[in-house]
């Protein structure tokens, strides 16, 4: 009796094992959720609404403007530079990556890092030290870096006045400086370990400055109007 009354102990232990595995607490604990898929994964990615303008509208009015029977020969803009140069990173190398990162969250794209071409013992250069940061945009990121550009960061800049017509560089390229990187909306101030400047350089393929300044205005770039652009001669 004693065995019989074992035996029937081991078979009850044996039904809540099996209970158990079937699909009881156990199994809901031990699972996870699967994730669950963005709403619009399968959607195709919207084509960049400035480029879309550029082919409908810009192109027209450059081509009356400047008389071009060829559409090959309406200019546009071929990359975006945008480079920063920190003087600081001589003796705090740490604070370039924070740039590196802020770079990456402003364009999209992860930036490269800049090296001394050679030493300046005044400065405590050596050749070959990382001193800054740079990324080129093409494609669909330059025309959405510029459209945010335009749109958002220039109006965030203090006591604006418009954007200077005399650094066009005599090939059709504008460049200009931007003081600090907060005008870009993507950057959470409290996580900036220090403010400083950047350089942004617009490549196009007009041959000239006339043509890349009506290009740009017509892009949207807001430049002053009482200003007339220095024709720089070609060496």
């Amino acid at each position: 009796m004693m065995a019989d009354a074992k035996q029937e102990k081991k078979g009850k232990g044996g039904g809540r094992e099996a209970k158990a595995g079937k699909g009881g607490k156990g199994a809901k604990g031990g699972g996870q959720a699967a994730p669950r898929e963005h709403a619009g994964a399968a959607l195709p990615v919207p084509k960049p609404r400035l480029r879309a303008h550029y082919l409908e509208v810009v192109r027209k009015a450059l081509s009356a403007r400047f008389g071009y029977g060829n559409p090959h020969q309406v200019p546009t803009l071929q990359k975006i530079v945008v480079n920063v140069g920190l003087a600081e990173a001589i003796k705090q190398p740490k604070l370039l990556d924070s740039v590196v990162e802020e770079l990456a969250i402003i364009t999209g794209q992860r930036p490269v890092k800049k090296r001394a071409a050679k030493s300046i013992a005044n400065f405590g250069l050596r050749e070959g030290q990382e001193i800054g940061a740079a990324v080129t945009l093409r494609g669909a990121l330059m025309w959405e870096f510029l459209d945010r550009f335009i749109s958002v960061a220039i109006p965030r800049i203090r006591d604006f006045r418009g954007l200077s017509t005399r650094s066009f560089d005599g090939r059709g390229n504008y460049s200009l400086g931007i003081k600090e990187q907060m005008i870009f909306p993507e950057i959470n101030y409290d996580q900036v370990e220090q403010i400083h400047g950047m350089d942004i350089t617009f490549v196009t393929s007009a041959t000239k400055d006339e043509q890349a300044l009506a290009l740009l205005r017509e892009l949207g770039m807001p430049f002053r109007g009482d200003e007339k652009p220095v024709v720089v001669q070609n060496q």
